[in-house]
């Protein structure tokens, strides 16, 4: 069966991951040039959780439909017991310490707060059931990524209940072979939210016959991608898998969306971040012909540049009552001269889509490898199914309002590594989300709750 159904009035939401108390540096994620070069330093998590709430609050104030979803319950303990650690809390947590400190960082990692790999979702406009449908990545190339997907459909099955209206699958087998990285690695391309659109799945490991990076691992699999769009019933003729360049990938592009950002009918990308670009451009416009592609060119900025600034880590949005796009960037950006440069001279272009720009200081985030479009999960939305949403899930003026105050009560200003062992901190830390999920009205999504 194919849902050919146009929703009119639906919109796109951005449903932004809230940085957890354990926010800390230590550079786990192998292949993420950022994450490794600010490894060991002292971080701030307060710091980090309230500038992720400014940019929820500001793009909520332009309009735009804006949703949190809650940080995971960390260090997790049961992940140490169930690797061998034994005991009271206090006393799992001074072992790890001690003998295994690279667990320790681990099951202590803040890195749900990039919901951009909490999952792949699809609105109901591309699925043969007209539900919007969602699976969990199952984030199996790093440990400490790999402990989220639980308590992800939890906190996405809390946010999106209604089963009329949504569908949850289960994450894919954690195996090499099925290496999902969620929405990162996914887009979507359409004339309008509400009509069917293309979507776009990007991965790293392909086929034998295909080219593979040499120094650092293709996270997303082609066969995960094509398990993905098969659970959310997608069309064929309406999917489009297509390769990331493995130089890139070897240069620290780690997730397609570190070098290329989609939005309505627009594709953003640098011209280095696939393998035969204008076939996949073909291949789009073949079903979308109104397809709108803006292609940087290594000769404006490097991927070196775009890696260190995250250009394309960047939020592509339509601000209600205007037209074109809004490109929302970190402040990297507009402190790189040759990546501010190319930002102007796209705005100034009368035929570029792109005409606006709105810079964040994200700079917590930034530094352990995340800029704003890691920190969001794409979710369109039929008006239906809008209401239908968990209503203390949006973000208003008085929710941020109370997030703030919230994060001010519970979250310290520094965090190095040996503060992870402190068994107040994980008492803070669970206090904190038990409180969170009162103010979100999420029910017990959190182990220790349980």
């Amino acid at each position: 069966m194919t849902n050919t159904t146009l929703h009119s009035g639906a919109i796109e939401a951005n449903f932004d991951g809230l940085v957890g108390p354990t926010h800390n540096y230590a550079g786990l994620a192998h292949g993420n040039v950022a994450s490794a070069r600010n490894a060991a330093l002292p971080s701030n998590p307060r710091e980090a959780a309230l500038q992720g709430l400014g940019k929820m609050r500001a793009l909520s104030a332009l309009g735009l439909a804006q949703g949190v979803l809650p940080p995971q319950e960390r260090p997790h303990i049961p992940t140490l017991k169930a690797l061998g650690f034994t005991g009271k809390d206090p006393e799992v947590l001074a072992k790890a310490a001690r003998e295994a400190p690279g667990l320790l960082a681990a099951v202590s990692s803040a890195s749900s707060m990039w919901t951009a790999n909490a999952a792949t979702v699809s609105p109901s406009a591309d699925c043969a059931d007209g539900k919007l449908h969602f699976t969990p990545a199952n984030l199996a190339s790093h440990l400490h990524r790999s402990l989220e997907p639980a308590t992800t459909a939890r906190a996405l099955a809390a946010t999106f209940a209604d089963a009329q209206h949504f569908a949850h699958h289960a994450p894919l087998p954690a195996t090499p072979a099925m290496g999902d990285e969620g929405a990162a690695n996914h887009t979507r391309l359409c004339t309008e939210y509400g009509a069917a659109g293309v979507e776009l799945f990007i991965y790293g490991q392909g086929s034998d016959a295909e080219p593979k990076p040499q120094k650092y691992p293709a996270r997303q699999t082609r066969a995960a991608c094509e398990a993905v769009a098969r659970l959310h019933g997608l069309q064929a003729a309406r999917t489009v898998h297509h390769q990331q360049a493995p130089a890139v990938i070897d240069a620290g592009v780690f997730h397609n969306d570190v070098i290329a950002v989609g939005n309505r009918e627009l594709l953003f990308f640098h011209e280095q971040a696939f393998v035969d670009a204008p076939a996949l451009q073909r291949r789009v416009q073949a079903t979308l012909p109104g397809a709108c592609f803006v292609q940087v060119p290594e000769r404006d900025v490097s991927v070196a540049d775009a890696v260190s600034s995250y250009l394309f880590n960047s939020q592509l949005i339509c601000v209600p009552g205007t037209l074109g796009h809004t490109l929302v960037v970190a402040q990297e950006c507009a402190e790189n001269p040759k990546v501010w440069a190319c930002i102007q001279r796209l705005i100034a272009e009368p035929s570029c889509p792109i005409n606006a720009v709105q810079v964040f200081d994200l700079r917590q985030s930034m530094h352990n490898g995340g800029g704003p479009a890691c920190l969001r999960l794409r979710i369109v939305l039929t008006p239906a199914e809008r209401a239908a949403v968990n209503t203390q899930s949006w973000i208003t003026a008085e929710k941020a309002d109370a997030l703030e105050t919230w994060v001010k009560a519970h979250y310290r200003d520094r965090l190095v590594f040996a503060d992870l062992a402190d068994p107040a901190l994980l008492d803070e830390s669970r206090t904190a989300l038990d409180r969170l999920t009162q103010l979100l009205g999420l029910g017990s999504i959190y182990d220790f709750q349980r």
